[in-house]
């Protein structure tokens, strides 16, 4: 893992690579707000797993405190805050079935349990969004937490999240 990027650097990496791919029904604004969320949830998601907090408990603390507030210094983006508990709330209730979609695309050697904990997040939103979100197209999806891998983690890391984002999105989305 390297060295974690300001809050700031993270946002500015996401909106550079949001010029290269857009949800073609949102504007620029909301497809913004929906990568704010997606980063705010894979937080939250890691979060809960560190301080065993439950899933309405972390949704508030998010809305009360920290969306439209600043963090390190900085304004946090607008974020689309119904997305953001749409995926925590998700996750953790299909989570299960997530793990066990991500699960099937990790190498024989590997439990999902041996992954970092911001990974296990990662890869739990994205493949939350590939299964149940079938109205985002799973490029976007795909793409979105490769970069946020990217944000956290070496080239390494951002590899396999796309990998297996990709593997999970053959299963739960075949091609008709």
């Amino acid at each position: 893992m390297t060295e974690p990027a300001s809050l700031k650097s993270v946002l500015e990496q996401l909106a550079e690579a949001e010029k290269q791919r857009a949800e073609p029904q949102l504007t620029s604004r909301q497809r913004r707000a929906r990568t704010v969320a997606r980063l705010a949830a894979v937080q939250a998601l890691y979060q809960m797993e560190l301080a065993g907090e439950g899933v309405e408990t972390v949704i508030t603390e998010f809305s009360n405190h920290r969306f439209d507030a600043d963090m390190e210094g900085e304004p946090l983006a607008e974020a689309d805050e119904a997305y953001f508990a749409e995926i925590v709330r998700g996750v953790v209730g299909g989570q299960r079935d997530i793990d066990t979609a991500v699960k099937a695309r990790l190498a024989s050697n590997w439990r999902l349990e041996r992954l970092d904990s911001t990974l296990r997040a990662l890869l739990r939103a994205g493949a939350w969004e590939l299964r149940d979100r079938q109205d985002v197209p799973r490029e976007i999806v795909i793409d979105e937490y490769v970069e946020l891998a990217k944000a956290f983690f070496d080239d390494a890391e951002a590899k396999f999240v796309n990998a297996a984002l990709d593997g999970v999105a053959r299963d739960v989305r075949p091609k008709g």
